[in-house]
């Protein structure tokens, strides 16, 4: 396993991208409305809005979770519009590593084991080359000898670093956390804060941040503020 060495390479790419729910119904809502995006490798971006604003309607459809009701979603330049679940699945799992609020552990398996699940769910029995990038993860998130714990021998913020590795072992392209430091204190928050930017920076992974934290989002390369479904406003700090 070896990091990332192509240039700034377009990750992610929108274009007109709409979601409607219960369409042709009285009840019909429609969330999103025409968005167009570009996220390049080198992306490091704050995704912003007040509660109802789209962005977990729109983190979803970024993550092949769902599907838009107009519009083109392109990854690593494949239209996924086309795509049945069974290549939504592996588009994702190739390339797409997630982040929540919740960290999601498996309380039996070991930090390593846990960090090693995607590898298992897609391949199978994770060979040797495998475990021992999980394990650089684990001493890159600062967890080298912590591996052989369980979640509940480890603190909020280590379980959080956890799943970062987690989140990073197939090596996506593209980063979505979805308030990842929402359940962290401050300085728990800075550090993992910090370690996604480490790997953004040292994978060469896009990644796109939910947060509702004013100061982690300004300390972001690039601010996308969502509001009723359209996008507000799409700013680089200088």
């Amino acid at each position: 396993m070896s990091e990332h060495t192509s240039g700034d390479q377009e990750v992610l790419r929108l274009d007109g991208l709409c979601k409607r729910y219960n369409a042709g119904q009285p009840t019909e809502t429609q969330v999103l409305h025409g968005l167009s995006l570009r996220l390049q490798r080198s992306d490091f971006t704050a995704l912003t809005g007040s509660s109802g604003s789209g962005k977990s309607t729109l983190l979803n459809l970024i993550g092949l979770l769902d599907t838009p009701t107009a519009g083109e979603l392109h990854l690593l330049g494949q239209p996924t519009s086309g795509m049945d679940e069974a290549q939504r699945t592996a588009l994702r799992g190739q390339h797409i590593g997630f982040v929540f609020q919740f960290h999601h552990l498996i309380t039996a398996f070991t930090a390593l084991e846990n960090v090693l699940m995607p590898i298992a769910l897609a391949h199978g029995k994770p060979t040797r080359e495998h475990t021992e990038f999980a394990q650089h993860l684990l001493a890159q998130v600062g967890l080298e000898k912590l591996a052989q714990q369980r979640p509940d021998q480890l603190s909020g913020g280590q379980q959080q670093r956890v799943a970062v590795a987690r989140a990073l072992v197939t090596q996506p392209a593209l980063l979505l956390a979805d308030e990842p430091t929402g359940n962290l204190d401050s300085r728990s928050a800075a550090e993992v804060f910090q370690l996604l930017r480490h790997f953004n920076q040292a994978f060469g992974c896009a990644v796109l941040m939910v947060t509702h934290d004013l100061r982690l989002s300004e300390q972001c390369d690039r601010i996308v503020h969502l509001a009723d479904g359209r996008i507000a406003s799409d700013r680089h700090r200088p």
